[in-house]
């Protein structure tokens, strides 16, 4: 986007040179010299009189003269509108005897009233009339700008040849611009599905010994001695990649998560024979005001060797189902969600051919599926019913421990486990910031208004420098044209009727029509008189 902005800035100053070089044969034609602003002075009464007089001459209007009209501003009929339709701060009006207005400032076409440069030998004359006023009431909507806002015409290319370059930046920039968006679509598409990462697990179980203690003296109270099971776990990072010789990327950081946070349930079963039917079992359940942990910890007395077994139930997001025995002999799977079961069910329909050619609602089972399902024949509609009986809760992590007193003291020890699951994919947090970055949003959209900004200058220089061309080729003609349009810009401005070239010769008021009217007239204002007269002497008209 700077690139683009920078090679538009560098391109400006060339179109202006090439104006300003334009502008210099329509000094060597006019009978006075061009300074970019002119303000009138004296010295140069009679070259406007000559310039009046060649108009004249002509037949054109000689006591309006404005500057060339910019089609890009919107038509006006006010004073201001013209003002701003034509580009010019202030009008140059004479008299129709052919003098004008000495005390006035004239500017040349381009120039405006902030502008005005002093001509190097000669006084200044202050402009009359009050400045213009921008209307601060209701200030213009600015119009929405679109991409083709930002392209150069093929005639400004055609005489600056380095502008192609802004172009190339700018169909780079387009071809960018709809990667990025198709990009950011097909993220949007991939949040919306599940994504998990199979990571591996490992549980630690651990258990100690503390002894007893006897009392020394009469009442004291001494301590039985105890046993501490802990089942504890982390995640475990992949480290297959790094080899000897090879420095392992740095993975993204991923959110720590509780080791309670993995399981649906757990059970810790102990030996009944010693601590009874009603005292061996230990159970968590998770409940939806359940506070997350890292570990889970039971206390008992007690100084034998004890057989625990640690059932542990994953909670599976989305929910997954074991399978029938047939059916996951069939489908090749063991357990897994019930969509991801439907879409092996369909598949292997498609692939066996078993949707019937004429009724294709219908499935025509094979001797597995009719095994499975006990029928020949069966309607898709019906499948998720008939799952529904096939699909069981997955079975839990059965884990085996014991729990014995070694000689020698108080002593630790521990037996790792390492199992799958599925965890969040940490690149969809940096996807969904990739979608909803709106951090360089503003910056974009400053530089695109600069743009849009250099390219209308860009124009607007074009259309000035058209204006010398044509009138350096062609100076009659080009000012016969001229002056026709500006007389009809300041019939429209002073908002005057009838036909102004046509009333200034004689021959005009010597029409049959004229004369008629003019009697009319006479008329009327003799009736309107007598009416007034008998009104005042009191005579009644019958």
């Amino acid at each position: 986007m700077r690139r683009r902005l920078c090679a538009l800035e560098n391109f400006l100053p060339i179109a202006q040179k090439d104006y300003t070089s334009n502008s210099s044969v329509f000094s060597n034609l006019y009978p006075f010299p061009y300074y970019g602003n002119f303000i009138a002075s004296e010295s140069h009464v009679s070259n406007f009189d000559l310039v009046l007089n060649r108009a004249r001459l002509m037949g054109t209007n000689p006591f309006y003269w404005e500057t060339p009209r910019l089609h890009n501003v919107k038509e006006s009929t006010s004073l201001q509108g013209i003002q701003k339709r034509v580009g010019v701060g202030e009008f140059l009006r004479g008299e129709h005897n052919g003098g004008f207005d000495k005390s006035r400032t004239f500017y040349h076409p381009g120039a405006t009233p902030q502008s005005a440069m002093r001509r190097p030998g000669g006084p200044q004359m202050p402009s009359q009339g009050p400045p213009m006023q921008p209307n601060r009431v209701s200030q213009p909507i600015r119009k929405k700008k679109r991409y083709a806002d930002k392209l150069i015409s093929p005639q400004v290319r055609e005489l600056v040849p380095e502008s192609q370059a802004y172009m190339d930046l700018l169909a780079f920039e387009q071809k960018l611009d709809a990667t990025i968006t198709r990009k950011k679509l097909d993220i949007q598409e991939a949040l919306k599905r599940p994504q998990k990462v199979k990571k591996r697990l490992r549980i630690y179980i651990s258990h100690t010994f503390i002894a007893g203690k006897e009392p020394e003296k009469e009442g004291e109270e001494g301590s039985v001695p105890m046993w501490e099971l802990r089942v504890e776990g982390r995640l475990i990072e992949d480290q297959n990649g790094a080899n000897a010789g090879q420095t392992p990327v740095p993975a993204r950081p991923m959110p720590k998560r509780k080791f309670s946070s993995f399981f649906k349930s757990l059970v810790i079963e102990l030996d009944k024979d010693i601590y009874g039917p009603d005292n061996h079992l230990v159970e968590w359940h998770r409940t939806p005001t359940t506070n997350e942990t890292d570990g889970f910890q039971v206390k008992r007395p007690g100084d034998r060797p004890v057989k625990c077994t640690i059932l542990l139930l994953l909670d599976y997001q989305p929910m997954k189902f074991k399978l029938h025995p047939r059916l996951a002999k069939v489908l090749g799977i063991a357990a897994e969600t019930r969509p991801k079961i439907i879409e092996a069910l369909w598949q292997y329909i498609k692939t066996h051919k078993l949707q019937d050619p004429v009724d294709h609602d219908t499935v025509n089972n094979d001797t597995f599926l009719e095994q499975v399902f006990s029928c020949k024949r069966m309607r898709f509609m019906e499948i998720p019913q008939r799952l529904h009986q096939l699909l069981q809760q997955p079975d839990p992590l059965v884990l085996s421990h014991i729990i014995k007193h070694n000689e020698g003291g108080a002593e630790k020890n521990t037996a790792c486990y390492d199992i799958d699951v599925e965890v969040e994919d940490p690149l969809k947090q940096h996807m969904a910031a990739f979608v909803h970055a709106q951090a360089n949003t503003q910056d974009i959209a400053n530089l695109d208004q600069k743009i849009y900004d250099v390219v209308d200058q860009i124009n607007e220089w074009k259309t000035r420098r058209d204006f010398y061309v044509r009138f350096a080729d062609h100076p009659h003609e080009f000012i016969r044209k001229w002056l026709v349009s500006q007389s009809q810009d300041l019939k429209t401005m002073t908002e005057a009727s009838g036909e102004g070239e046509a009333e200034r010769r004689a021959d005009h008021y010597y029409r049959p029509e004229t004369q008629e009217g003019v009697f009319r007239y006479i008329y009327q204002k003799v009736q309107q008189k007598r009416a007034e007269l008998e009104q005042g002497l009191g005579v009644r008209n019958n």
